[in-house]
């Protein structure tokens, strides 16, 4: 029976913290562990959203020396974003900060309607693969827990945004592992665990990027499971061109790779955010490689969804009708 399940909003979208009880002995209560979640993802948003200027990620992207003091919570969402960039070959950049609000993502779009995926694949430009950047400047950025620091070069800046749900989902499970299952759900980023979890495992459905169907179901007891798409996120500049938060590294413009969305299984959060966005900026052959190790599934263009990889499915429904390109206005 469920002891805590809460949904609210923080990061710029809908958080659930599911704990199912009893716990360990020692531990607090599962309703008092859920309250303890849920301000430490508040706290989390508040302290490394590039979206507030009060945050301790703005006060670092601001300061002009290549030497920041950063406290134990940036230099581990920093020291992630590295991992992601290591781990997906530069594909996943955290340093595109110019770049993305160059093409017009400069405040939170929290709340506000995407544009349409048919519409958007309409007036797309080519279809190509991302490639990571050929500087890789992320390599620049340093973190010295021993003294507390960030080195990085004078002037580079750095987003949180595309590891941080991953992330928080995952520092929030590490406390929870003596409690008999729970699930985080971090805008979609969900991480799964728990004593009792192998046993009673979770049913973690996928949304369709273009229909808003689930078209699959996942069973989890342990890890991660996320989603990347390019409905969410999407947005027409004042030049008429849409835009979306996806960008290929070594252009700094959106990608668009011939997928719509990628969903990546992980052993964490953290990785299966990674594995989709790479996937989704790789395209259709390039992302059945990345995820072929622990599976997942790619939506393409078409809204043709194929399965890759293992994967722990219990149904799926028929296929919706594809996207006739140029339909949209």
């Amino acid at each position: 029976m469920k002891q805590f399940d809460e949904q609210f909003d923080a990061m710029g979208a809908r958080i659930r913290i599911v704990i199912d009880g009893p716990s360990e002995p020692g531990l607090a209560a599962p309703r008092e562990a859920g309250r303890n979640a849920r301000d430490f993802i508040r706290d989390f948003d508040r302290r490394l959203s590039r979206f507030k200027p009060d945050s301790e990620l703005t006060a670092m992207n601001r300061e002009p020396g290549t030497e920041v003091p950063a406290s134990d919570l940036l230099r581990t969402a920093v020291k992630a974003g590295l991992w992601a960039a290591r781990q997906s070959g530069g594909l996943v950049d955290p340093t595109l900060v110019d770049e993305i609000e160059a093409a017009g993502y400069r405040e939170s779009r929290a709340g506000m309607s995407g544009v349409p995926a048919p519409e958007a694949l309409a007036g797309a430009p080519a279809r190509q693969s991302a490639a990571p950047g050929g500087t890789r400047r992320w390599e620049g950025f340093k973190v010295d827990d021993r003294r507390g620091v960030i080195h990085r070069p004078s002037g580079l800046k750095f987003d949180t945004g595309g590891t941080g749900k991953g992330l928080a989902a995952d520092l929030v499970a590490e406390s929870l592992e003596g409690y008999s299952r729970y699930l985080i759900s971090c805008g979609g980023d969900i991480r799964v665990g728990g004593r009792e979890a192998g046993r009673l495992p979770y049913d973690v459905s996928v949304e369709h990027p273009v229909s808003g169907r689930r078209p699959h179901l996942f069973r989890l007891g342990t890890g991660g499971v996320a989603t990347s798409g390019i409905n969410v996120r999407a947005w027409r500049k004042a030049e008429g061109q849409v835009a979306h938060h996806l960008l290929d590294p070594s252009t700094g413009e959106p990608c668009w790779s011939g997928l719509v969305g990628a969903t990546a299984l992980g052993r964490t959060a953290l990785e299966a955010e990674t594995l989709a966005k790479a996937a989704l900026l790789s395209g259709p052959e390039g992302g059945r490689k990345i995820l072929s190790q622990h599976g997942g599934l790619i939506v393409h263009e078409s809204n043709r969804v194929e399965l890759v990889g293992p994967n722990r499915v219990r149904f799926r429904i028929p296929e919706i009708r594809p996207i006739e390109r140029g339909a949209a206005a």
